[in-house]
């Protein structure tokens, strides 16, 4: 499947690469990421491959990964218009002002007005909100929101990082009142980080949400550098990589080593087919230092994962979830009788019959 086997994002006709280009490391501006030729090098590789969706936030080193992304397109006429570019607000790059961050109007109207700027563009395709504000009513953050859509500075709006109960009070908002809903919804989603599936995944299938994940190799640590064997000898380029390596890090790194040998693929692209053929996920979100690290990541839009593969990586790694999921996944099977409902089987039970070693 090719980069241009464009997929439709939520309940939109907004077309998108089944990959979308993270530029997080785009600048060195906070003494790691790719130099801006580099960034450059990367940037004009999706795109030659086919991608059109490219994804940056006003906070990205400061700001620099948007400039990068703005001079660079500025300088290639009519292709910045064949481009979803996607940015983020909510990030304060003025320490001290309290309205410098955040989801007020005054602050969502200043950052827009900012990225437009450093984006050398005079559109948003899709603007999204980066965390939830909580002193900030949702009311305000989504009118200013439609605003911005009839003003045709943005196309489309999404969230990020936010409770499901707030995201769907803002989509229930936004319905009510005819305003502009969130197509997309853009959460931290991998192999290691699969508690989003509880209450953030549904409720996006629900909404017309599709799913972008951030971070599916896990900061780099379903990469294939982390095993057992390699432990204490690699170097860690994020400093927080350190704290989340231990034996379930390396039982999965085993178990997708295995994976990548019976399909001639590498560990990091097995992590990353799982992320993309999950449900909801419309486009995965990839970041790269370099061109041939891009080109390796995205090899793995060719891989197909078998329905063994997966059955064993979800015995690995599936969260246990909060209340009511444990609940409502029993109350399915009592309404079900033991009968198939849209593909999925149930055992038939009742309450107040308990087996060994159940407990309600």
């Amino acid at each position: 499947m090719p980069l241009n086997h464009y997929v439709t994002l939520g309940r939109s006709g907004l077309r998108v690469s089944p990959f979308c280009l993270g530029t997080m490391t785009f600048g060195e501006d906070l003494g790691w990421g790719s130099s801006v030729a580099d960034s450059e090098a990367i940037l004009d590789r999706y795109i030659e491959r086919g991608g059109n969706f490219i994804d940056t936030a006003n906070l990205y080193t400061k700001g620099h990964s948007e400039k990068i992304i703005g001079d660079h397109l500025a300088k290639q006429t009519g292709k910045r218009d064949r481009l979803v570019i996607a940015t983020k607000f909510s990030g304060n790059h003025f320490p001290g002002d309290p309205n410098g961050g955040g989801s007020n109007r005054k602050s969502i109207v200043r950052a827009c007005e900012e990225s437009l700027r450093r984006l050398r563009t005079d559109y948003i395709d899709l603007y999204w909100l980066h965390n939830w504000d909580k002193h900030t009513p949702i009311e305000e953050t989504m009118s200013t929101l439609q605003d911005l859509v009839s003003s045709g500075k943005v196309r489309y709006i999404g969230i990020s990082d936010t409770p499901a109960w707030k995201t769907t009070q803002a989509q229930m908002i936004a319905g009510f009142r005819g305003w502009a809903p969130f197509v997309g919804l853009q959460v931290e989603y991998s192999l290691l980080e699969r508690t989003v599936e509880g209450e953030l995944i549904p409720m996006a299938q629900e909404l017309g949400m599709g799913v972008t994940p951030w971070s599916p190799l896990k900061g780099g640590l379903l990469g294939g550098r982390y095993t057992r064997e390699s432990a204490g000898k690699v170097k860690q380029d994020r400093v927080w990589n350190a704290h989340f390596v231990n034996d379930k890090v390396y039982d999965v790194v085993d178990e997708l080593t295995k994976i990548a040998k019976e399909l001639d693929t590498t560990v990091a692209r097995a992590a990353l087919a799982w992320v993309q053929g999950r449900p909801g996920v419309t486009s995965t979100i990839l970041g790269a230092r370099t061109v041939a690290q891009l080109d390796d990541n995205l090899a793995a839009i060719d891989v197909k994962l078998t329905d063994a593969h997966k059955t064993k990586l979800d015995e690995l790694t599936t969260p246990t979830l909060n209340f009511p999921a444990p609940f409502l996944s029993m109350a399915g099977s009592i309404q079900a009788g033991g009968t198939t409902i849209n593909g999925e089987a149930s055992e038939p039970t009742a309450f107040g019959v308990q087996k060994a070693g159940d407990h309600y």
